[in-house]
């Protein structure tokens, strides 16, 4: 929705009301099972993984097909992956994953950057879309598995 507003574009959840309702039950399984979802954090975190993966290259795409400039596509990715996990996180009143030290926006970056690289190395699409997701989910997994951080700006 952001990357939407931002492209000048209506959202889709305005126009097909299933996007809401699927959106409404995942925040509402999300409220009342809050306690027992904490048990499978690793596999939150791994499909949390796949999640901005796809998202990131999806809105990079989109982002082009609407004729921003590639650095604004990256951008684009990166707040069409962020942004929803953000929201949940407001509504479950946590801190969200970036705004915390967690390698998480940049993973995004660098998996849109590389999208883009190998789209202007003239490689297939889809071949440059598996890699820029899978770059992003790399990036993600290491950091959890390693413990790596950002540094704080203290």
């Amino acid at each position: 929705s952001m990357r939407d507003v931002f492209l000048n574009l209506r959202p889709v959840w305005v126009n097909d009301s299933n996007y809401l309702i699927a959106i409404f039950l995942g925040i509402l399984i999300a409220i009342i099972f809050n306690k027992q979802l904490y048990g499978y954090y690793r596999t939150l975190t791994l499909f949390d993984a796949i999640g901005i993966s796809f998202f990131t290259i999806l809105g990079v795409q989109k982002s082009l097909n609407y004729e921003s400039n590639t650095y604004a596509a990256i951008i684009f990715g990166m707040f069409t992956a962020v942004c929803g996990g953000m929201t949940r996180d407001v509504l479950l009143n946590e801190t969200p994953l970036i705004f915390k030290k967690e390698v998480y926006a940049t993973a995004c970056l660098g998996g849109g950057l590389t999208y883009i690289l190998l789209v202007h190395l003239d490689l297939d699409l889809s071949w440059a879309a598996f890699i820029g997701a899978a770059v992003v989910f790399l990036i993600r997994m290491t950091a959890v598995k390693y413990r790596l951080y950002l540094p704080r700006l203290d």
